[in-house]
């Protein structure tokens, strides 16, 4: 199964200069969000595979993505996989998608009854990182802490979040937490799940 990730930054590689073949034999598109409308719709368009998408902090949408599907606050099966979402970044100022931490917990609590129910979650999808996973102390760009006991317990196979630009620093594209792979998915990432394994 290949899967492109998304967010942040719309990738001039496959906007600006697209060809066909830039997007062709994806079978899912996930986006962490902060990423317009217009966007999303021209990738899940071009690509003809399901977009999943979940909502940053900038996603004040005048409508939301048509042909998308927004799995903010819910857990979704497709093609085998248990993919859960989560947007928002950690409140630093009034916004639509801006959580406390409290808030935020109470979200995943949420969640994780029916992630208990359903025997786990294959791929965590959110906008903002979990807290010292690729995260920065400014109230901006603080990861959520829930988060991180969420990995710790559940061990979902990924953890995929936006957020963190790559302009921000030496950020890791790839890392490990536990038994989760962790991907910021800032701009455009591709990797493939085969059998329980992937490739970047």
């Amino acid at each position: 199964m290949r899967v492109l990730l998304v967010a942040d930054v719309e990738s001039k590689y496959l906007y600006d200069y697209y060809h066909p073949d830039k997007l062709k034999g994806y079978d899912l598109i996930i986006s962490c969000g902060d990423l317009s409308a217009e966007y999303l719709e021209f990738l899940v368009t071009m690509a003809g595979c399901p977009l999943l998408y979940v909502h940053g902090n900038h996603d004040d949408y005048p409508r939301e993505p048509e042909g998308c599907i927004c799995i903010d606050d819910k857990i979704i099966e497709l093609n085998g996989l248990k993919i859960m979402g989560l947007g928002g970044c950690f409140r630093y100022r009034e916004g639509k998608y801006m959580f406390t931490e409290s808030a935020m917990r109470r979200r995943l609590r949420r969640l994780r009854r029916k992630a208990e129910r359903m025997g786990g979650v294959d791929i965590f999808v959110a906008h903002a990182p979990a807290r010292h996973i690729n995260d920065f102390e400014t109230l901006p760009h603080r990861g959520f802490e829930c988060y991180t006991a969420f990995l710790r317990k559940y061990r979902p196979r990924f953890f995929i979040h936006g957020h963190i630009h790559k302009s921000y620093g030496n950020v890791p594209r790839l890392s490990e937490y536990e038994d989760t792979t962790v991907i910021n998915a800032c701009e455009r990432y591709t990797f493939d799940i085969h059998d329980g394994t992937e490739n970047g």
